[in-house]
């Protein structure tokens, strides 16, 4: 068992260094015209945090060109969309090639643990689910965090308006006077319009990336107002009360449901850390799930059923405002 463990992790980096090896020196080639105008188009962390440390750089190229020689036309388009709502920085090809070896690393570990195909085949769906997880929950707290300062930024946009400003200018003052995710978004819109593309195409780009009900209020509200006329800074600062409204009562609601998701995400939890405690309190006790048939069963059983009840729990605890 052991000399089989070896030989498929000695293959499995084998393979994997022959395929960056071939594949580097297909996506070695950039042009600066190319380089420059991803400068311009990344967002402010990105370029600090490259400058940073080689080797993290030389980690991302590792895993832009993984994923840039496997990576699905289709996958690369939804990825593209959610990794800017989520405002992680990275390439679609980079979390293609960190998805992949998430994989890679399941099967690996869940054959060296488990010594079947069951085990691996189980630990490599996680390692196949964990990262789209990880950018679905990214990509709602960023939307969250962007609902909660909505309702100030219009009141400081409205504010602008008073004084005198255009719409542009008190965008700028958005960007530059609040904190991200905010201050970032309306930062991206400039930068769009200062490239040539319409304020109005602007503003809709963002609502595709923000994916936010209120922002969609805003918007449609903005765009009225450009075609018909009429006092913007009133219509954002109504807008920004009645957001304001909704996201206290939202808080009141998230407070009032606090025990039931707290009781959801302990009863969630629990089984995988008996299952944790009992592997290493008695290893030979646990690993007879994995080894058995009728064992493999029950933990594909009460897998589906735990994946059921946090279903059911998530859906009874929230409550759309």
């Amino acid at each position: 068992m052991s000399a089989a463990v070896t030989a498929s992790l000695l293959g499995f980096c084998t393979a994997f260094f022959l395929v960056e090896s071939v594949t580097w020196w297909f996506y070695s080639r950039n042009t600066r015209g190319k380089k420059r105008l991803e400068e311009y188009f990344a967002r402010p962390e990105a370029s600090a945090g490259e400058g940073q440390a080689g080797s993290r750089l030389d980690l991302r190229r590792l895993f832009f060109h993984l994923g840039g020689l496997l990576a699905p036309r289709q996958y690369t388009r939804i990825v593209e969309k959610k990794l800017a709502q989520a405002n992680l920085l990275l390439r679609p090809e980079e979390f293609l090639g960190i998805h992949l070896l998430a994989v890679a690393g399941g099967l690996a570990l869940g054959f060296l643990l488990g010594g079947n195909l069951v085990s691996s085949l189980a630990l490599g769906g996680m390692g196949l689910l964990f990262p789209l997880l990880f950018l679905d929950q990214a990509k709602v707290k960023r939307a969250e965090a962007f609902n909660n300062q909505i309702g100030e930024a219009l009141v400081l946009m409205g504010n602008s308006l008073r004084a005198g400003y255009g719409l542009l200018q008190a965008m700028e003052v958005v960007g530059r006077e609040m904190t991200p995710p905010i201050s970032q978004e309306f930062g991206r819109i400039l930068k769009e319009i200062n490239l040539g593309v319409g304020t109005e195409e602007a503003l809709q780009n963002m609502a595709v990336r923000v994916k936010s009900d209120d922002w969609d209020l805003v918007l449609t509200a903005v765009l009225i107002q450009r075609q018909v006329g009429g006092n913007l800074a009133e219509i954002l600062q109504n807008i920004a009360h009645t957001i304001r409204e909704r996201v206290r009562i939202k808080q009141e609601v998230r407070t009032l449901t606090a025990q039931g998701r707290l009781s959801g995400i302990i009863i969630s939890l629990l089984p995988f850390a008996l299952a944790v405690f009992l592997f290493f309190s008695n290893p030979d006790y646990i690993m007879v799930l994995f080894r058995h048939p009728v064992g493999l069963f029950m933990l594909g059983l009460g897998l589906a059923a735990q994946i059921i009840g946090i279903i059911l729990i998530r859906r009874i605890i929230r409550i759309e405002v």
